[in-house]
C-alpha cells in the first residue's frame, strides 16, 4: 500500500481497510452525508461555494489557485450544460498521489464533482484518468457503477430534481493532456494540445461550453470541508494554506509513499515522517513540488515548512506535493539531463520555443554530461531558458526551463566541474547506481 502516514488525516482517515475503496465502507465513514444533505435541504448554491472559500483550499494539482474562487467564475444564468472536468492526468515524475485516492478513496472524489456540479450548475462531468494507471481506471468504473446504482450520480438524485451524469475518460500517457484546455481537446477526440487563453474553460470550455477544472485531491476534499466547515479545515493548515495536504516523496528515503500532513508543517518533520535518509547519507537537494518545480539545497529545504508561502519565498514552487529527494550520492548534471529528456520527449510541439527549446537543452546538458561540454555552454543554456519561458501557449515550456536554471544555479561547480574536468564532481565510490549504492571499479 502506497499511503504511508499522516498527521491529522482527512482524505487518508480510514483507509486502513482492504475494501476502502467500496461503496458501503465510504458509507460507513460518513460518505455522501453532505451531498443527502445539501440536496435534502436545498442548500443555496452560493452558501456552498461560500463554504469552500472559507477553507482557502488551494488547487492540489499545482497552479494553488483559491477553489472557491474558480468556483465562482462559473456563469450562474447560462442556458444549456455545464461542465465539471477532473483532472487526474498525472504524468509529473515524482508525483503518485492522485493515484492512490483513485484506488483507495473514489467516492470521495465523485461525491466532491457531484457537490461542484450542484454548486456551480454543471450537468455532467469527467474524470480524465492518466493512461498508465489502468488499474485505477478500472477502480474508478467500479466506483462509479456503485454509486450510479445507489442513486447517488444521475437523473434526479435522491428524488431532489438536481441531475448530474459523471464518466471516466481513459488518457494516454500523454504528460502535455495533464494542462487543462489539452485535456478538454484529449476528451472531445482531438489531439491533445492547449488552447490559447482567453477565452478561459469557465466562458469556453469542453465543447465550448463552461467549464471548470479541478485536481483529484481538490475534488476529494470537498465533501469534509462542508462536513466539518470551511473554517475549521483552514486552522488545520495556516493562513492561505488551508487543510491538509497529500505529499508523494520519493527518492533517497527509508519510506517512500504518500503522506498527508497539515499546511504548514516543517520539512523536517515530513522527512522525519519518510524514515530519514536511506543509509544515513546527508541530505544534498530536494526539488519539491514535482520535475517541474527549481530545485532547493538540502539546508534551504530544512528551514522551509510545506506550504505554497514558505517554498515559494524560497525560490521554489509547492506545485503538486511531489518531493523528489536526493543525497549526497546525487550527480546534479546527471539527474537534470534526465529531466530534460522528459521535457524534450514530452513537448507537444505546438510552440517553436518549446519544440526546438527542449530539443537543445536535452543537448547541452546531455553533451555536458558524457564529458563533451563547452566554457560557454552554462551561459548558453541561460540564454535558451531565457527565450522559451513565457513564450509558449502553455506552461511545459517554463517547466523544461526552471530546472535548468535553478540546477545551474545552486549547483554550478558540479557543471562547471564536468565542463573544464571532462568528469564527474562527486566521488565515484559513492555514486547512486539507481538500484542502490555500489562501489563503482576505479
Amino acid at each position: 500500500m502506497a499511503i504511508l502516514g499522516a498527521i491529522n488525516p482527512v482524505l487518508m482517515a480510514g483507509l486502513d481497510g482492504d475494501n476502502s475503496w467500496q461503496l458501503k465502507d465510504y458509507v460507513a465513514r460518513g460518505g455522501y452525508e453532505m451531498l443527502k444533505k445539501i440536496l435534502a435541504e436545498n442548500i443555496p448554491q452560493e452558501q456552498v461555494i461560500a463554504e469552500v472559500k472559507a477553507s482557502v483550499l488551494r488547487g492540489r494539482g499545482g497552479a494553488g489557485f483559491p477553489t472557491g474562487l474558480k468556483w465562482s467564475f462559473m456563469p450562474r444564468s447560462f442556458p444549456g450544460d455545464k461542465y465539471v472536468v477532473c483532472n487526474t492526468d498525472e504524468g509529473e515524475p515524482g508525483t503518485f498521489k492522485d493515484r492512490d485516492l483513485i484506488r483507495y478513496n473514489p467516492h470521495a472524489v465523485i461525491e466532491g464533482m457531484a457537490i461542484a456540479a450542484y454548486a456551480m450548475g454543471a450537468t455532467r462531468g469527467y474524470n480524465y484518468i492518466h493512461g498508465e494507471v489502468w488499474e485505477m481506471y478500472k477502480r474508478f468504473e467500479a466506483a462509479l457503477d456503485e454509486a450510479r446504482a445507489a442513486g447517488f450520480i444521475g437523473q434526479n438524485i435522491l428524488g431532489s430534481g438536481f441531475s448530474f451524469e459523471l464518466f471516466a475518460h481513459h488518457g494516454y500517457g500523454a504528460y502535455i493532456c495533464g494542462e487543462e484546455t489539452a485535456l478538454l481537446e484529449s476528451i472531445e477526440g482531438k489531439k491533445g494540445q492547449p488552447r490559447f487563453k482567453p477565452p478561459f474553460p469557465a466562458s469556453f470550455g469542453l465543447y465550448g461550453k463552461p467549464t471548470t477544472i479541478n485536481n483529484t485531491e481538490t475534488f476529494a476534499s470537498i465533501p469534509f470541508i462542508l462536513k466539518m466547515g470551511g473554517e475549521s479545515f483552514l486552522n488545520l493548515g495556516k493562513p492561505n494554506n488551508g487543510g491538509t495536504k497529500l505529499f508523494s516523496v520519493s527518492g533517497h528515503v527509508n519510506r517512500p509513499g504518500n503522506y498527508e500532513i497539515p499546511m504548514g508543517t516543517p520539512f523536517s518533520e515530513l522527512l522525519q515522517m519518510c524514515g530519514g535518509m536511506r543509509g544515513g547519507r546527508k541530505l544534498k537537494a530536494v526539488i519539491p513540488g514535482g520535475s517541474s518545480s527549481p530545485v532547493l539545497p538540502g539546508d534551504v529545504m530544512m528551514d522551509c515548512t510545506m506550504d505554497y508561502d514558505s517554498i515559494s519565498k524560497a525560490g521554489s514552487m509547492l506545485g503538486s506535493g511531489a518531493v523528489i529527494v536526493m543525497d549526497e550520492s546525487t550527480c546534479m548534471v546527471k539527474s537534470l539531463e534526465r529531466l530534460s529528456f522528459f521535457y524534450y520527449e514530452e513537448s507537444c510541439g505546438q510552440c517553436t520555443p518549446c519544440r526546438e527549446g527542449t530539443n537543445w537543452l536535452y543537448k547541452v546538458v546531455h553533451r555536458i554530461e558524457n564529458g563533451l561540454g563547452r566554457p560557454d555552454d552554462l551561459d548558453l543554456l541561460s540564454s535558451v531558458t531565457t527565450n522559451i519561458m513565457g513564450r509558449t501557449i502553455c506552461a511545459l515550456g517554463d517547466a523544461a526551463s526552471m530546472p535548468v536554471q535553478s540546477f545551474i544555479k545552486h549547483f554550478r561547480d558540479e557543471f562547471a566541474h564536468h565542463i573544464e574536468h571532462k568528469t564527474c564532481l562527486v566521488p565515484k565510490d559513492v555514486q547512486w547506481a539507481g538500484s542502490g549504492f555500489h562501489k563503482v571499479a576505479s
